[in-house]
């Protein structure tokens, strides 16, 4: 007999006022609500219990309430089990075995080959089959069941594509793409602050854990280390009967326990610590990972190169991206997709590019010109704006800082003007070329007060000619890198006024681009390049035209900040574009870089000009059934962008 792994949960979770209004409830009477609630069961199943066992037949299924739940392919060892879908607080568990509760089948293979675990403590409704029978009486119950089963059908044929996918390119093995909730320790050793310090470090040396985290009813409060006991406590002759919270950190840097490997092992070299909370979607705290942990899963050639572009100084700036480039071929030789592979070399260039600008304000003030007068943004833009930008391209950025009284403008201007050089100066010393454009805060138009930006930016809207279009395409890709985070919500403020007042120039964006639009490879390929051409330029043809689709999308309905991804998923929230849609861009969007970076790298490697331009002859025959679907999918997004000013 299976062990019961579940309990009755406190009346403080409100199970029953909570599901009066789930739809499988919410048209009952009071009275038939009451009669059927008193045949099901209020359960908790605690962190790390399963819910469904493997081999069990079930009997009904689990409304969850609150808590997270994970549903995999059962496995010997449950390490190995693989993860077919995350359900959470209002979904269902059990919509697999409904063919069984229907009488379509009298095998439940589903509940044969899958097990059910909560991640984080569930709790929810158990209705047995014998309440679901009466409740399928009615219309729009089964409408509702039908719609979840549809939903879910949808998720899952997403998740199997996403995994096939990964599992062609990558094989099994890559740590890389390991998330942290895999390498965690689980539960994180923790207590509240009220404790004293004597029961906290017992409590450490009795986990063998080199840290504990301080917990505010399940919420990450702060953290003590080894280092603090010695510090806070030993060297400072502080008595140990004193409350914990007092020597924790508070705050402590966290991660989620969705993220990447590659994420934790970046954030713990660049904030200088060795433990990193892990947190659920709610805050929770779920686990903690350490650097020891990490190091155990990959070599250390990633923590040396990392660490170098933290410690570099202005001298040795030229030596940095080497080590970047030396990740950038790990990560291509391990075959990390596309967009994770941008998303590590974008901490890495950010750091870079923000040690850049911390070196340019120091070496101002070692010139005599002080601290900077003002508050101040910068912002990059171009490819490293949208944070995708692989290998040193040239500059592309700007500085805002806030008005100040008349009589100190001009000293104001000066010094910015100073800045905009000297971070010019250190980006070319670090590898960054100059812009051909000179779109760089170096030069007087890239940068100027908030009243000054205004009045560029309404400059531009007003003439809208092929120039200041151009130029606004790439400013509308900036992303701030540095600098007063109070000014740069003053400065987006700004920007989305002026763009409530600028309906035609976004209007002529879009009529520039509807004579750029995205090849469709269905045509014949002769036919499509002009009979001469057997190539593709993977940046002007596809990838600007791509971007620009997804800027005046997002201009239109006041979207200004984000990475390309982030944008998507902000298009789904205003409702613009579905998530599915969204969901295939992300994977069109992945297919194409795969072949962008690696045809630039190749040049790169062989000491050739980078080149994104690919010749179909070269191709094997899945990377151009690829590209031929990847175009399709993100020519929709050029049409939704089109069809929104009627061209």
């Amino acid at each position: 007999m299976t062990q019961k792994t579940y309990q009755t949960p406190p009346s403080s979770y409100r199970v029953r006022e909570k599901l009066r209004h789930q739809p499988i409830f919410q048209k009952l009477t009071d009275d038939y609500y009451r009669e059927l609630y008193e045949q099901c069961e209020e359960r908790l199943y605690p962190d790390g219990a399963v819910i469904a066992h493997a081999q069990k037949r079930r009997e009904g299924i689990l409304v969850i309430t609150s808590g997270t739940a994970e549903v995999y392919a059962a496995a010997e060892d449950q390490e190995a089990g693989e993860v077919l879908e995350v359900v959470q607080e209002g979904g269902i568990l059990g919509l697999g075995s409904l063919s069984n509760f229907l009488g379509i089948s009298n095998e439940d293979a589903y509940a044969y080959m899958v097990e059910i675990r909560a991640v984080e403590t569930v709790v929810g409704l158990y209705i047995p089959y014998g309440v679901l029978k009466r409740l399928w009486r009615h219309e729009n119950i089964r409408d509702y069941f039908l719609h979840q089963v549809v939903s879910r059908l949808k998720d899952v044929y997403v998740s199997l594509a996403e995994q096939v996918r990964l599992a062609h390119e990558l094989g099994e093995s890559d740590p890389f793409l390991l998330r942290v909730q895999d390498i965690m320790t689980k539960p994180a050793t923790a207590v509240d602050r009220y404790v004293t310090i004597q029961e906290a470090a017992e409590k450490m040396i009795a986990k063998k854990a080199s840290s504990i985290v301080i917990t505010d009813n399940g919420r990450l409060d702060g953290i003590i280390t080894e280092k603090d006991f010695v510090n806070r406590v030993v060297a400072s002759n502080k008595s140990v009967s004193e409350h914990a919270g007092t020597i924790m950190t508070k705050h402590p840097y966290q991660i989620h326990r969705s993220d990447y490997y590659y994420h934790a092992l970046s954030e713990m070299i660049l904030r200088g610590v060795k433990h990193l909370p892990v947190v659920d979607g709610e805050g929770r705290v779920a686990g903690m990972i350490t650097m020891a942990d990490l190091l155990r899963k990959k070599n250390r050639q990633m923590f040396s190169a990392i660490k170098k572009v933290e410690e570099t100084e202005a001298e040795h700036l030229s030596e940095v991206k080497k080590e970047i480039y030396d990740i950038l071929a790990l990560l291509i030789r391990d075959n990390v997709p596309s967009l994770h592979v941008l998303d590590v070399l974008t901490q890495l260039y950010d750091r870079l590019t923000k040690r850049a600008v911390t070196i340019a304000i120091d070496t101002l003030k070692h010139k005599g010109a002080g601290e900077p007068p003002s508050a101040f943004a910068w912002y990059q833009m171009g490819s490293a704006g949208r944070g995708e930008q692989f290998v040193l391209t040239d500059q592309d950025h700007f500085l805002v800082y806030e008005d100040v009284a008349e009589p100190h403008q001009k000293e104001v201007d000066n010094y910015f003007a100073k800045l905009g050089e000297e971070i010019t100066d250190y980006l070319e010393k670090a590898g960054y070329e100059r812009c051909k454009g000179k779109m760089m805060a170096s030069e007087p138009m890239w940068r100027g007060s908030l009243t000054k930006w205004n009045e560029t930016l309404r400059k531009w809207a007003m003439r809208s000619t092929n120039d200041t279009l151009l130029l606004a395409q790439n400013f509308f890709s900036f992303r701030k890198l540095y600098g007063s985070d109070d000014l740069h919500t003053e400065f987006i403020r700004m920007v989305r006024e002026d763009l409530k007042r600028s309906s035609i120039f976004l209007y002529r964006l879009a009529q520039v681009e509807k004579e750029n639009q995205i090849p469709s490879l269905e045509q014949p390929i002769r036919a499509l390049l002009r009979i001469e051409r057997k190539q593709l330029d993977l940046k002007k043809q596809v990838l600007f035209p791509f971007h620009h689709a997804l800027q005046i999308l997002s201009l239109s309905n006041h979207i200004l900040e984000g990475t390309t991804i982030e944008k998507l998923q902000a298009l789904v929230e205003k409702d613009i574009i579905t998530d599915w849609l969204a969901t295939d861009l992300k994977h069109a969007l992945s297919q194409v870089l795969d072949l962008y970076i690696k045809q630039k790298w190749e040049s790169i490697s062989a000491g050739k000009a980078p080149s994104s331009i690919v010749t179909f002859s070269q191709l094997s025959t899945r990377d151009k059934e690829k590209l031929i679907r990847a175009l399709k999918e993100m020519r929709k997004l050029q049409t939704t962008m089109l069809s929104r000013y009627s061209l």
